[in-house]
C-alpha cells in the first residue's frame, strides 16, 4: 500500500514541482501532456513554477512558430500542447467530444445536416483563420433559417486550434480559429494509441488508478487498455499502478513552496485529489462556475489561494502560516511578480 504523502511526492516529482528544472519549455509541455489553457496566460505561470530560468517569450515564440497550439482536448477543455501531441491526442478525444456535444445540444441541432455544416466550415477556414464571430456569421449565412449557433458544431466536431495573437504574452487577440490540419500542415493520426495515452499520463501524473486516468482524460473504457499494459506496469496496491522506473521519492522528501497557476492540471487530473488537496479546501479553490484559482502549495499540499492584479499579489491562506512558511510564500510571490511585471514596484498582500 502506498501512503497519501508518498503519492503526493511521486506526483510532485513527475510534475516538476520538487525543484525547478533546467528544461526547454517545449520539452516540459510534452512531458506534462499539455497545460490546461482555458484562459490565455495561466500556462506561462504553470511553466514558471516548474522551470529554472523560464521567460514568457520562450512560450510566446513556440505559439507563433506553431510548435505548440491551444485546442480542446482532455475533459473537453482547452489545453496548450505541442503540435506533435495535438495530432494524436485530438483523435483520441474526439469520440468523447462528439458524445458530449450531441447530448448537450440534441434539441437545438435536431434536423441540422451536421456533415454539411462541417464541410462548409472547413471550406471557409481553408481560406484563412476566422474569428469566432466571423465563423458564426458565415455559417449562418450559408444555412439561412437555422436558429442554432452552427459554429458550435465546428468547435465540437472539428479539430480547431486557437491561433495567435491570442495567448501570446503581452498581446491581446480575439478567439480566432483554424483547423489543426491547415495550421500545422499535417494530418491528424488515423489510429492513435490509447496505450500511449495511459503511459504518458503515468509519466506526468502517476501513480494512478484507472479512475484517475479517466478523470484526467475524460475518456471511458480505459480499464481494458490498462489490462493490456499490465506486463509493463507495477501494482502498488490492488488498484494503484505505475511505471516500474518512474520516480517515487520517499514521503519525507522536502517539497518547496510553489504558487500554482490558475487551472493547473495538478489539481484536476485525478479522481481522488486528496494526494494534493483536501475535499474541504477543494471547494474553496474550484468555484461553482468552473473557475480554478491559483493555489499555494506548502509541504506539497494546497494551503491557500493567490490572486494577481498586475503588480499586486494577494495571498489567502486557509490557515495561518508559520513564520518560516510565510517567509517562503512571500519570497515565491515576489519572484512571481518579478516574472510577470519585471522592474516595477510590487506589493504582496495577505498572510
Amino acid at each position: 500500500m502506498i501512503s497519501r504523502r508518498a503519492l503526493n511526492r511521486a506526483t510532485l516529482a513527475r510534475q516538476l514541482l520538487l525543484r525547478r528544472h533546467k528544461m526547454p519549455a517545449l520539452e516540459a509541455v510534452e512531458h506534462l501532456v499539455g497545460l490546461q489553457a482555458q484562459a490565455p496566460f495561466p500556462p506561462y505561470f504553470g511553466l514558471w513554477c516548474r522551470l529554472s530560468g523560464f521567460q514568457p517569450q520562450e512560450l510566446a515564440e513556440l505559439l507563433t512558430e506553431r510548435q505548440v497550439v491551444r485546442i480542446v482536448l482532455m475533459r473537453g477543455t482547452v489545453h496548450l500542447v505541442s503540435a506533435t501531441d495535438c495530432l494524436w491526442l485530438r483523435p483520441l478525444a474526439q469520440p468523447m467530444l462528439t458524445r458530449t456535444f450531441q447530448n448537450a445540444y440534441a434539441t437545438r441541432i435536431a434536423g441540422i445536416d451536421q456533415d454539411a455544416v462541417v464541410k462548409t466550415g472547413r471550406e471557409l477556414l481553408r481560406e484563412g483563420p476566422m474569428t469566432a464571430a466571423a465563423l458564426r456569421t458565415a455559417l449562418a449565412d450559408a444555412f439561412p433559417g437555422t436558429a442554432a449557433d452552427l459554429s458550435q458544431i465546428m468547435r465540437s466536431l472539428v479539430a480547431l486550434v486557437q491561433v495567435p495573437p491570442r495567448a501570446v504574452w503581452g498581446k491581446a487577440g480575439q478567439t480566432t480559429y483554424a483547423t489543426a490540419e491547415d495550421w500545422l500542415e499535417r494530418d491528424l493520426h488515423a489510429s492513435p494509441s490509447p496505450e500511449e495515452l495511459v503511459l504518458r499520463y503515468l509519466r506526468a501524473f502517476g501513480p494512478a488508478t484507472v479512475a484517475d486516468v479517466q478523470a484526467w482524460s475524460g475518456l471511458t473504457g480505459l480499464r481494458e487498455v490498462v489490462d493490456r499494459l499490465r506486463p509493463q506496469l507495477v501494482m502498488l496496491s490492488d488498484t494503484v499502478f505505475d511505471l516500474p522506473d518512474a520516480p517515487r521519492p520517499d514521503e519525507d522528501t522536502p517539497a518547496p513552496v510553489r504558487l500554482l497557476a490558475p487551472f493547473d492540471n495538478l489539481l484536476l487530473s485525478h479522481a481522488d485529489r486528496t494526494r494534493i488537496i483536501t475535499d474541504e479546501h477543494r471547494k474553496r479553490v474550484i468555484t461553482i462556475n468552473g473557475q480554478v484559482h491559483g493555489t499555494v502549495l506548502v509541504d506539497g499540499f494546497v494551503h491557500g489561494i493567490w490572486k494577481r492584479d498586475k503588480t499586486v499579489v494577494t495571498i489567502e491562506p486557509f490557515a495561518p502560516f508559520t513564520d518560516t512558511q510565510a517567509e517562503q510564500v512571500h519570497a515565491e510571490a515576489a519572484e512571481l511578480l518579478e516574472f510577470a511585471e519585471p522592474g516595477k514596484a510590487h506589493q504582496i498582500r495577505g498572510m
